[in-house]
């Protein structure tokens, strides 16, 4: 694709191995870094997708593929943008593939938080009658990013929320010793907290949430 070629030419010129290294590190060195801080990244982002328009929005499934398989982070963060910018609420049933592959990819807590709140969010605000086969299989998996997931898709929902499948997911998920999972559970419900918070405080005082996981849930109760 024209759109990824002039993208990585455009990351490729203004590289900086000085500006790299940190991120590097903060990443705790899962990912190569260009080394172009956000501002930049997605001006130049935004600079390709005008001169490709055409190109893009006819094959935005195919290019962000293509740009998250690729070495540098840039590159899946320029796809994950592309993708907020596309879907939208233009989801087709099939995109949940996409969604699935792209959380188990290359996966690390930006990336996937980011597809699980917006993406996987949105995808099943379009198709409710899915979320429960959808969040059931993403829980049930061995991938702990599906799992993260399945608990955090519904950040974006507010009011909306539905109670009872985020208190079955930390339910099921309550004994993980993985930081991940119960930082995910404290966060869900802390967020959801701002909306329902007797609810939340009542859940948290009646079942056995790790340390983390209560102690973020309660956060601002």
């Amino acid at each position: 694709m024209k759109f990824c070629s002039d993208l990585e030419a455009d990351f490729r010129k203004v590289s900086n191995r000085e500006l790299a290294i940190p991120m590097e590190n903060y990443m705790k060195n899962n990912f190569t870094y260009f080394g172009i801080k956000t501002e930049q990244r997605r001006a130049i982002f935004k600079s390709n997708y005008e001169e490709n328009k055409a190109e893009v929005k006819s094959n935005f499934r195919v290019i962000a593929w293509e740009l998250f398989q690729m070495k540098e982070r840039e590159f899946h963060q320029t796809a994950i943008d592309l993708l907020l910018k596309e879907f939208k609420k233009n989801f087709v049933l099939e995109d949940i593939q996409l969604i699935e592959k792209m959380i188990i990819t290359n996966s690390w807590w930006d990336s996937v938080d980011t597809i699980a709140k917006y993406i996987l969010g949105g995808y099943l605000l379009q198709f409710p009658s899915k979320t429960l086969k959808v969040i059931e299989r993403f829980s049930n998996s061995e991938n702990m990013w599906l799992n993260r997931s399945a608990i955090l898709f519904q950040l974006s929902y507010k009011e909306k929320t539905n109670f009872e499948i985020l208190i079955s997911e930390c339910e099921k998920h309550k004994h993980s010793n993985e930081f991940f999972i119960q930082k995910a559970i404290g966060w869900a419900l802390r967020d959801y907290s701002r909306f329902n918070p007797n609810g939340v405080e009542a859940y948290v005082n009646s079942t056995n949430l790790k340390p983390l996981s209560r102690k973020e849930a309660l956060r601002l109760l």
